[in-house]
Parts: structure tokens; C-alpha cells; sequence
């Protein structure tokens, strides 16, 4: 591919993001652009007064001594200053609320799209770099549009009221001073292209060293038991160092911007000097047109360099744009289709796997030994409650992911009362379940809203009725502000048991038909595990319960368990049936998993 090829499909991609940019976020807010617009204008207007009015401060106060013309001249020079303040404040504000607004929209909808997204493709990416989208890339997007707008709004009104007062003075200095507009432009255009592929990278490092904190201080406890402290103090430094680089090439890139503009500007202003000093001295014109014209110019070269500059600020938010605009179009594999239905349960429902086969999406599926899943049948009857046990690594879990559509099966069906999973809604299918897993999720929240998170319009009553059917009242009560304690990020806050009893209460409150439990015991202790036990085979009766578990005294009194071994229905039947076969259930038993 030719280079021209090259710079022109960069052209239609930069195209392309700027109008996804303009019409999905700066149109909703274009009554506050347009607003701050006119606010410019009148800042831009004001400048040029007052370029225009150093004429007769030095032709007409300071060479004739005119009083009368002072007050006047001096009253109009405090006046467009204060409005040029005022309409300045104005703009900025409306222009910082527009774009804090199109920010407010990018990160929602970029939120709704990334919780949404595949748990396979949050698995994939750290959580570290979407979080620095959400963020960092957002930030910098703000700016760039803020100040592109603001940059090309008010310098081009400013910059063409102030060439056009320099023509009015001389139209043949103003030609011979314009000409630094195409050599600093070519200049700040080509350190764009530049500082947007760097400002791309320095984003992705922005989001390693995001991951890496992350990772460091959720794993505080396993770093400070192995000794890690120093591993981690290098690896966290290197980011740092590496990030420093690139910062810096950024900031090296933008500067070289200012030394050419600098350049080129006073070369010109030199040359107006010159020229008009000769102007004058002829008696070509005076010296109040030429103190005007060069305060013109130098008013205008703000703005000009402002402009130049521009490219360089909307290449590193279109860098950023791109990136959160990347993540927001992953589409997620797993949706509802067309025509999905709603998963109506009046009762208990019966599940059934008919041949399934799943390999997780990193997994290389000719593997027989990597598959999760081979053609695992067995069906779950209606208000029973079954049990999946084996070793671990069997498949156990993955059956509740499937069956939950976390993931969908490569082949083979899953139903819910005969219908198939992948033509109801998934809303409808996850609502008529309740889950509790051993990995239990905790909000940095109050403890009655971490309760309630699983039936939003629950009332407290009903809130407390499910911890105590949880086991989770007594010690609930204990904490320093009862339910209404805030637990803590993870659950900082509780032990592994208690954790495990606020996901139960969850469940309880849930009151779903389909209740999954995913070693829901396996943090407990005797004595809790227990009073857990007894809620839990309460709420049990008139649902159809799927268990999976690694302890078999938690699953004896199961009416069916099938034990699963390489993602296959090696034997089933009851405890007691189980135990006479000389099988894998056995084995396990014997091996102390019942303990």
C-alpha cells in the first residue's frame, strides 16, 4: 500500500469519527454550543475595538492632546474589555457544561454497552484498560471537543475581525504579514499525525498500569503472605517508567509547535516594523494606523496560534475517541434474538441438556482434554432437587454458566420446560433463577441494599425476613450500624462465611423457581453450614434446585445426583444407590469429600 493510499484512508477514518462524534454527541447539546457561539463573537468583536482603538489614543490623545477624545476613547476601552470578560465567562461555562454533558453521554452509553458485553470478553481484556476508558479515554475526548470548539468558534471569529481591522489600516502589510499562516499550519499538521499514534499508546499504558494497581491492591492479602512486596514494587515502577516515556514524547511533540510558530511570528513582526517604520517616517502614514495594525497582529497571533495548535489537541482526543468508540462497538455473541419470547413459569420448571458440547473460547476444541463439555445429557425433574458432583475441572460449573447463558453451548440444546434457552429472552430466563456461588459478590453498599440488589422493590421487612432465613441476621445486627452498615469493597468488611450468607439472602429474597447452587456451603463452617443447610432445604420445596458440590455431606439427601467426570454422566442415582456401585461417587466419597 502507497503512502498516499495510506494518509487517505486515515483521512476517511478521521472523517468518519468526527461525524460519529458530531452527531451522536454534539448535536443533542448544539442550543448550548450555539448559545456560547454568539457569546464568542461578541468576545472576538471586542478585540477588535480594541485594536482599532490604539488609532486615535496615539494620532489624536497622545499626538494632539485632544481631552475630550481621551474620555472617550477611555470609556470605550473599559467597555469592550468588560464585555470581552463577560462574554468570555459566558462561553466558557456554556461550553464547559457542553461538553461535560457529550462526556456524561459517551460514558453512559459506553457503560450500558460494556456491562453488557460477553463474560468472555471480560475475561479477555483486564478490567484495568476498560476502566481507563471509562475514565482517562472520556477525559481527554472532552477536552479535545471543548477546546476544538471553542478554538475554532472564537479564533476564527477573533482572527477574521482582526485581519480584516489590518487590512482596513494597510492591505499591503497585511499581505506581507499573512504569509506565516502556511508554513506554521504544514508544521503543527505534521506533529499531529505524530502525537496521535504516541497518544494512542500512551493511553494503552495508561490502562496496564490501571490493571496492574488493580491486581496489586485486590491481592494485597496473597502479595503480603508470599513475600511479594518487592515483585510488585518492580513491576508497578516499570509501568510507571514506561508511561513516564510516553508522556513525555506527548509533551516533546506538542512544544514543537511553539518554537516554530515563535519563529515564523517574529520574522513577520520584524518585518512589519521595518516596513511600517518607513511608512511613517515617508509620511505614508501614520503612527497611530501602525501602533494599530501591530497591536492587531499581535492580538491575532494568539488565536492564529491557537488554530494551528488545534490539529494537534483533536488528534490526541480522536486517539482517545477511537479507543472508547473500539469498545463500544463489540457486539456481544450472546443476545436476545429476534424472536425471543418471554419465559413464563407458573411452577417448578424441569430442565434438560440434550447432547450439549462447550469448549471455553480460549480452549482449542479438537482437544478432547480441554473440552468442558461433550455431549452432556441428563435432565432435571420438575421440583426436585439434583446435584452434579466429580472433580474438579469435571464441567460441574460450567453447567450453571450454560444454563444461565453466560456462555452458549457449540452444540446440542438446553431446556426449560421444553423450550429451548436461545429463543426466550434472556431477562425473562435469568429472572426465574436465583444463584449463589462460592465466588460471592459483595457492593460497597449497606448490607440491606446488598440483600435487596436481587428484588429491587422489596421492603425492609422482606429484607430481614431473608436474612434470617440466611442465618445472616444475628451477625448483620452485631455491626455497627446494623443493616444499614456499608460492608465494604468485596466485602472487606465480612468473613468468607458471612459473605456467603448475604449471596443465600439473596437467593431467599429472590424467590425464584429455579434456584442454582454453585458450592453455596463451602466457606461455611460446621455449625453454620448447618443452620445454612436448614434454610437453604426450606427454600427448596416447590423449586427445582441444581446443585453443584464438591462436599458430598451436602448432597445426600439430593433426590438425584449425577457424577460428572470430563464433561460426561459417568453414573447417577441416589446417595445410597451410588454407594454400592464400585464407581467415581465411591471413590470420592472414600477420598474424604464427604467431610
Amino acid at each position: 500500500m502507497t503512502a498516499a493510499k495510506t494518509e487517505t484512508g486515515q483521512h476517511q477514518a478521521t472523517h468518519k469519527l468526527m461525524r460519529r462524534i458530531i452527531s451522536g454527541y454534539v448535536r443533542p447539546h448544539l442550543g448550548l454550543i450555539i448559545a456560547a457561539t454568539l457569546l464568542m463573537l461578541l468576545s472576538a468583536g471586542m478585540t477588535g475595538l480594541l485594536a482599532k482603538l490604539m488609532e486615535p489614543v496615539i494620532d489624536d490623545v497622545f499626538s494632539q492632546g485632544d481631552l475630550k477624545q481621551l474620555w472617550q476613547v477611555a470609556i470605550l476601552i473599559f467597555s469592550a474589555f468588560t464585555l470581552r470578560g463577560a462574554a468570555t465567562y459566558g462561553h466558557t461555562v456554556l461550553m464547559g457544561k457542553a461538553g461535560q454533558a457529550m462526556i456524561a453521554d459517551v460514558q453512559k452509553e459506553l457503560f450500558s454497552k460494556l456491562i453488557r458485553m460477553d463474560i468472555a470478553a471480560f475475561q479477555k481484556k483486564d478490567s484495568g484498560h476498560l476502566i481507563v476508558r471509562m475514565v482517562s479515554d472520556t477525559t481527554m475526548m472532552r477536552m479535545a471537543m471543548a477546546d476544538s470548539i471553542t478554538g475554532l468558534a472564537k479564533g476564527s471569529f477573533t482572527l477574521v475581525v482582526l485581519v480584516c481591522v489590518m487590512f482596513y489600516q494597510d492591505w499591503k502589510l497585511s499581505l506581507i504579514s499573512l504569509f506565516i499562516f502556511p508554513p506554521i499550519s504544514y508544521g503543527v499538521m505534521r506533529l499531529g499525525k505524530k502525537l496521535r499514534k504516541t497518544a494512542t499508546l500512551m493511553q494503552e499504558e495508561a490502562g496496564n498500569l490501571t490493571a496492574v494497581l488493580q491486581q496489586s491492591f485486590q491481592g494485597i492479602r496473597h502479595i503480603r503472605a508470599y513475600g511479594l512486596e518487592e515483585h510488585e514494587d518492580t513491576r508497578v515502577k516499570n509501568n510507571i517508567t514506561r508511561l513516564y516515556k510516553f508522556y513525555l514524547k506527548v509533551i516533546r511533540t506538542s512544544a514543537l509547535a511553539t518554537p516554530l510558530s515563535e519563529t515564523v511570528a517574529g520574522l513577520a513582526i520584524v518585518t512589519i516594523i521595518i516596513y511600517g517604520g518607513y511608512q511613517v517616517m515617508d509620511g505614508a502614514t501614520t503612527a497611530g494606523k501602525l501602533f494599530s495594525f501591530i497591536a492587531a497582529f499581535l492580538l491575532a497571533y494568539e488565536p492564529m496560534k491557537r488554530l494551528a495548535n488545534l490539529n494537534t489537541v483533536l488528534q490526541t482526543g480522536l486517539a482517545a475517541a477511537q479507543r472508547v468508540f473500539d469498545a463500544m462497538d463489540v457486539q456481544p455473541g450472546i443476545a436476545d434474538r429476534l424472536d425471543a419470547k418471554e419465559l413464563k413459569l407458573k411452577k417448578a420448571p424441569e430442565i434438560t441438556f440434550e447432547n450439549v458440547c462447550f469448549a471455553y473460547p480460549d480452549n482449542n476444541k479438537s482437544s478432547e482434554a480441554e473440552t468442558a463439555l461433550d455431549h452432556l445429557s441428563f435432565t432435571v425433574p420438575a421440583g426436585k432437587t439434583v446435584a452434579l458432583v466429580g472433580p474438579s475441572g469435571a464441567g460441574k460449573s460450567t453447567v450453571i454458566n450454560l444454563l444461565l447463558r453466560l456462555y452458549d453451548a457449540d452444540e446440542g440444546r438446553i431446556l426449560v420446560n421444553g423450550e429451548d434457552i436461545r429463543d426466550v429472552t434472556l431477562a425473562s430466563l435469568r429472572g426465574h433463577a436465583a444463584l449463589v456461588s462460592q465466588d460471592v459478590t459483595v457492593f460497597n453498599d449497606t448490607a440491606r441494599d446488598n440483600i435487596r440488589c436481587s428484588r429491587f422493590d422489596a421492603d425492609d421487612d422482606a429484607v430481614e425476613d431473608a436474612a434470617k432465613a440466611a442465618t445472616a441476621h444475628e451477625f448483620i445486627l452485631e455491626m455497627e450500624n446494623g443493616y444499614d452498615t456499608v460492608l465494604g469493597e468485596k466485602g472487606a468488611t465480612l468473613s468468607g462465611g458471612q459473605r456467603q450468607r448475604i449471596a443465600i439472602a439473596r437467593a431467599v429474597l429472590r424467590g425464584a423457581p429455579l434456584l442454582l447452587l454453585d458450592e453455596a456451603t463451602s466457606a461455611l463452617d460446621n455449625e453454620s453450614e448447618r443452620a445454612v443447610q436448614s434454610a437453604l432445604k426450606k427454600l427448596q420445596k416447590g423449586r427445582t434446585t441444581l446443585v453443584i458440590a464438591h462436599r458430598l455431606s451436602t448432597v445426600q439427601n439430593a433426590d438425584l445426583i449425577y457424577v460428572i467426570d470430563r464433561g460426561k454422566i459417568v453414573e447417577h442415582g441416589t446417595h445410597k444407590e451410588l454407594l454400592k456401585k464400585d464407581g467415581v461417587y465411591k471413590r470420592l466419597y472414600g477420598g474424604g469429600t464427604h467431610s
